[in-house]
């Protein structure tokens, strides 16, 4: 999995450029932009380069640029979309999002962040019929996937799911963040739903991975004073920030929130967010990209909904061969909410049945992860 916001640029099928870096290389390497996609790259120092560069058929995406360089790149054949005044997020970002771009301003409080703003972007345009802000969001979320997936090659993903209600300073949450550790350290990429609670654990455990255990130890004392994103999400994120900048460089993992979701924050412990405003594209983009299998750990509707968004592929191999699924806490998935006696009968005579498996313990997931991974 790409550590940085960049990708070699390969001229044989490589036509997006999502960075300044990218595209002096393009530039003098290729020596044309023809049939280039630019994707939110400020060209405005780039203006003797856009004068004189071949660009037909290429496509600018909110790229700010002089008007005589946008001007003369659009007589050359290319279409030019500008940026999108008084928008809290980029449309056509080129690359997933980082904590600490979802999370600037938190010293004002969180409401100042570029994660709230969008949220409520989200809450005031999402139900009034505008075209304009569906399109918006609906490019945001197609650029989003199309990062996310160039951020994933070649990485074994594994997904970690559970409900947002898991306290900090629990016994749970430090079982999640210890299930994260251990995954990172087996060289899987953790992927979670980005958001608090057993997600925000497994990409704590990712971040820990690199360390000493006794880091992780320390680090769940500290959050374990904040133990939930209510009543304040500013202090709750903070605390996290706290323990980022006691440990930095901790170790890599995936979140994948959304804003439909928006009262629920993105956990700081994700180096990569991948944030959407459909939930549902979100939902099939998690499961899909977790190829490696899922770890299902307590939690409630949502969490059940996302166990059979997993099992139906697995049931009908719409993906392919199916991928393993680990249900977490016996009592929870067979008493509270059994949903392992209806898995279990789905995948009966089928080539799901030994893809999946039930645990008691979560110190028992990842054997059981690899024993039916086959």
């Amino acid at each position: 999995m790409h550590s940085t916001p960049a990708h070699t640029f390969d001229p044989s099928h490589d036509r997006e450029i999502e960075s300044l870096a990218e595209f002096d290389e393009v530039v003098a390497t290729v020596g044309s932009l023809a049939h280039h996609r630019v994707q939110a790259v400020d060209l405005t120092d780039r203006t003797d380069v856009l004068l004189t560069v071949d660009a037909t058929g290429a496509v600018f995406l909110g790229c700010p640029m002089d008007p005589e360089a946008a001007a003369q790149v659009r007589a050359s054949g290319s279409l030019v979309f500008p940026p999108v005044p008084g928008l809290p997020f980029d449309p056509y970002r080129g690359f997933v999002y980082s904590p600490a771009e979802l999370f600037a301003s938190l010293d004002k409080g969180y409401e100042a962040t570029p994660d709230a703003l969008s949220y409520a972007w989200f809450q005031r345009t999402k139900s009034d019929g505008d075209i304009f802000g569906s399109m918006l969001r609906a490019i945001h979320d197609d650029a989003v996937s199309d990062a996310l997936d160039e951020l994933l090659v070649g990485a074994r993903v594994v997904g970690v799911m559970g409900g947002h209600a898991m306290a900090r300073g629990t016994e749970e949450y430090a079982g999640a963040a210890r299930l994260g550790r251990e995954l990172a350290r087996a060289g899987f990429t953790v992927a979670t739903g980005g958001g608090p609670g057993a997600m925000e654990a497994a990409n704590l455990g990712a971040y820990a991975a690199p360390f000493g255990d006794e880091m992780l130890t320390e680090a769940l004392q500290l959050l374990g004073k904040t133990p939930k994103f209510v009543p304040s999400i500013t202090d709750w994120a903070r605390a996290a920030f706290e323990v980022r900048e006691r440990w930095p460089d901790g170790g890599s993992s995936v979140g994948i929130p959304t804003w439909f979701y928006g009262h629920e924050p993105p956990n700081a412990f994700a180096a990569h967010i991948a944030k959407y405003f459909a939930n549902a594209t979100r939902e099939d983009g998690l499961l899909a990209r977790s190829t490696a299998g899922v770890v299902f750990l307590p939690g409630a509707a949502g969490t059940v909904q996302e166990i059979f968004d997993n099992a139906t592929p697995n049931y009908y191999e719409s993906r392919g061969e199916p991928t393993p699924m680990v249900l977490v806490n016996r009592a929870h998935w067979t008493e509270r909410l059994p949903t392992w006696p209806l898995l279990q009968a789905l995948a009966r005579g089928r080539s799901m049945e030994a893809r999946i498996a039930l645990v008691d313990r979560i110190e028992d997931a990842p054997a059981a992860l690899k024993r039916v991974g086959g």
